[in-house]
């Protein structure tokens, strides 16, 4: 029958669905009223704008939305939250970047998820960062932007704490009381040293500065030899990094036998601008290298440090330019590398013998 609608029982169009039985002449009336709508100037896109009269610009009933041509441009690049904080602004950047650079730098968890130093909640959290207790790395929920994780974030980064912001469910797996308020942070089992402290150390002594620095030692069981080796040769501190390297955890305690209690560790951000600064007080330094020249046709006298590589990589192309020589450890068997503690005990050892025979 002309005029009359047809009957479209799994329409849709509201909250369960309805028949539609429209005249054509209905159907024309909202056309028309649609088309009106999409013609208003600086209408929210999507997002609870309102229109210039006022009223909701969009079913959203989201914050003021921006026009399209504030979308076009780029001015808002977070189209999914519906919040109202451009990403471009400084309230944002500093926050932007830790989480990039963490999720770049991809450092290692996993010894870190069953250590005893883990701090979970917001008050613990913010309370350790207040009474100067020394942290390695806060993990933040993504997406949090209260006043309490705020505060959280800039004393972390005051502190020169690694920020990393990742998804709850990623909180709830590390969590162990399910009550972390979106803040879980792992504490260092030992108080971090300054370089100059080490330098102290061996004007205390005496002697010429010997220095252990690692280049991305990621594995705890091998940092704490290293540090085990440091003391047992007579070493006055070692060098870590703050990123790409495991951290004074308990595990790293106990893989050094209590040299930790004695030997400092310090822990810088560039480790590159730390031995430039290093060499202005006189140190030279080696770097564990396979392909180099044996270490027994060099001379490790005199103030130095000692460069070790990560595990699998070695000493990256930066550090390896910075140092002033290199020195392999002579290998005669079927496979091509020692462990990194090991390499770094055989490498230490031949410096103690060649101080003791000067």
């Amino acid at each position: 029958m002309a005029g009359a609608g047809r009957n479209k029982v799994d329409g849709g169009f509201g909250r369960r669905g309805r028949n539609e039985n429209r005249s054509s002449g209905e159907k024309d009336r909202r056309y028309g009223q649609k088309r009106e709508r999409s013609g208003r100037e600086n209408r929210g896109y999507g997002f609870g704008g309102r229109d210039e009269s006022g009223k909701p610009g969009a079913p959203h009933g989201g914050r003021a939305g921006r026009s399209r041509a504030e979308y076009r441009n780029g001015s808002r690049t977070d189209y999914q939250s519906g919040r109202h904080a451009e990403y471009r602004d400084d309230s944002r950047s500093e926050q932007k970047s830790d989480r990039y650079r963490e999720w770049d730098k991809n450092t290692p968890e996993t010894e870190e998820l069953n250590d005893e130093n883990r701090l979970e909640g917001r008050n613990p959290v913010l309370e350790a960062f207040r009474s100067g207790r020394a942290v390695d790395k806060v993990f933040l929920q993504s997406g949090l932007q209260d006043g309490m994780i705020l505060t959280i974030a800039r004393e972390a980064r005051k502190a020169g704490c690694i920020i990393s912001y990742v998804p709850k469910e990623r909180l709830n797996q590390m969590s162990e009381t399910g009550h972390h308020q979106g803040v879980i942070a792992y504490a260092a089992s030992y108080a971090y040293a300054d370089v100059q402290d080490i330098l102290q150390k061996a004007r205390e002594k005496g002697e010429d500065p010997f220095i252990f620095l690692l280049d991305g030692i990621e594995d705890p069981h091998n940092l704490g030899a290293i540090i085990r080796t440091a003391n047992l040769a007579g070493a006055h501190g070692v060098i870590i990094t703050k990123h790409r390297s495991a951290m004074l955890t308990a595990t790293v305690a106990r893989a050094s036998a209590g040299a930790l209690n004695y030997t400092p560790v310090a822990k810088v951000t560039n480790l590159a601008a730390a031995m430039e600064e290093l060499k202005k007080q006189g140190i030279w330094f080696v770097c564990a290298d396979m392909n180099g020249p044996s270490m027994y046709s060099q001379n490790l006298t005199g103030p130095i440090g000692l460069v070790i590589g990560n595990e699998g990589e070695g000493v990256s192309r930066l550090i390896r330019e910075k140092c002033d020589f290199t020195a392999s450890i002579p290998m005669h068997g079927d496979i091509d590398s020692l462990n990194a503690s090991v390499a770094a005990g055989v490498l230490a050892y031949e410096i103690v013998r060649q101080r003791e025979h000067k």
